[in-house]
């Protein structure tokens, strides 16, 4: 009898598998970090931020627990966002919070991951993949694949790997805005810009310090954003929501009312800017793709596409049909989850890099 087999006798099959997990997709943004376990689903969707001791360097909490220190942090504590508009600019943090994640995500006593992918921004230099890869090195994942967001996001929100006509998918994350035009599985013309839903967050709190002498943090920015943010016109522009801060003239604790009426014009300035980019992709299609589109329309995802009335206001600039698709959050780790059942595919989409060298795994080589 071999090793496996006296092994597998030992300790039972069920409990050998738990050892090595066999595949995972991390969708890894500026704001959220989501993991699909194949097999269990989304296993984890927590903030993409680390609490950190600013005296000896050392990570005091990850993801929610370090959410809830933001913006009532302890004097030496920090709360930092490791990356920044979907990439690394933090390089230690990110490496520690994706260990971090992943060990969470990990079922029972599991050590490894024998293969993980990836979504990456599609502008991702050389130097930000090596980031990406190393800190999943640290994480103890065997091999490691890369996928670009936006093809990643068409599979999850539905569109088939071997359709011909063509879909036109845009992906709008926290720090990044992603146009993919996808036919016959693979991106035929795509776009992306630095800009995303937080920038509506940073409008807010500027335009509250400037306009009503307030300062407030991006927590409560982002309340405001959820609570009173839209695209379109509000059905009631006096739904209004108190927010503290700290008054800029005296510096003494203060409050404000604000409504809906006042954050319209705030999102909808950042919105304008944030589809302009996918607008004028819409523009440089082929005639034949644009019939495609013409015909199907736009699919919306990420946590973007829950700005209320973003779909209407997208549908009234384009005079096209609009949809958001299921669970838009989460359709690029669905998308990249479909690709282990598609191995030829996988192949031909992968983001290629040079070998990953890991003490626990493979290397990554296509």
């Amino acid at each position: 009898m071999g090793f496996m087999s006296k092994t597998a006798a030992f300790m039972g099959m069920p409990a050998l598998r738990n050892l090595v997990s066999d595949s995972i997709a991390i969708d890894m943004g500026s704001a959220t970090t989501v993991i699909y376990v194949r097999g269990r689903g989304v296993v984890l969707d927590q903030p993409s931020l680390v609490a950190v001791d600013n005296i000896t360097g050392k990570v005091l909490a990850v993801g929610q627990e370090a959410r809830q220190m933001y913006g009532r942090e302890a004097r030496d504590v920090s709360v930092v966002a490791p990356l920044l508009n979907g990439v690394v600019a933090d390089f230690e943090r990110t490496r520690e919070m994706l260990a971090h994640f992943v060990g969470e995500a990990r079922s029972g006593i599991s050590l490894f991951s024998r293969r993980a992918l990836m979504s990456v921004d599609p502008v991702v230099t050389h130097v930000e993949r090596r980031a990406l890869l190393t800190a999943a090195e640290h994480a103890r994942i065997g091999r490691v694949l890369m996928m670009e967001e936006g093809l990643a996001a068409a599979f999850g929100a539905g569109v088939k790997t071997n359709d011909q006509n063509a879909s036109a998918v845009l992906d709008i994350g926290s720090g990044t805005t992603n146009v993919a035009i996808v036919a016959n599985g693979a991106i035929i013309h795509g776009r992306s810009e630095r800009i995303g839903s937080a920038d509506i967050n940073a409008a807010i709190v500027n335009h509250i310090r400037r306009h009503r002498g307030l300062a407030i943090g991006p927590p409560s920015a982002e309340r405001l954003k959820l609570e009173l943010g839209s695209a379109t016109v509000p059905e009631d522009l006096a739904q209004e929501m108190t927010v503290g801060g700290r008054d800029v003239v005296t510096g003494s604790p203060a409050a404000i009312t604000i409504t809906a009426g006042e954050i319209y014009p705030i999102a909808q300035y950042v919105v304008g800017k944030l589809l302009a980019g996918p607008l004028a992709t819409l523009a440089e299609l082929p005639p034949e793709v644009a019939g495609d589109i013409y015909d199907r329309g736009i699919i919306l995802t990420g946590g973007g596409a829950l700005l209320t009335g973003l779909d209407d206001y997208l549908r009234e600039q384009t005079k096209l049909p609009v949809r958001i698709a299921d669970e838009p959050r989460y359709a690029i780790v669905r998308g990249l989850e479909q690709m282990f059942d598609e191995p030829l595919l996988l192949r031909r989409v992968v983001r290629s890099s040079e070998p990953l060298l890991d003490t626990g795994g493979e290397a990554y080589s296509l």
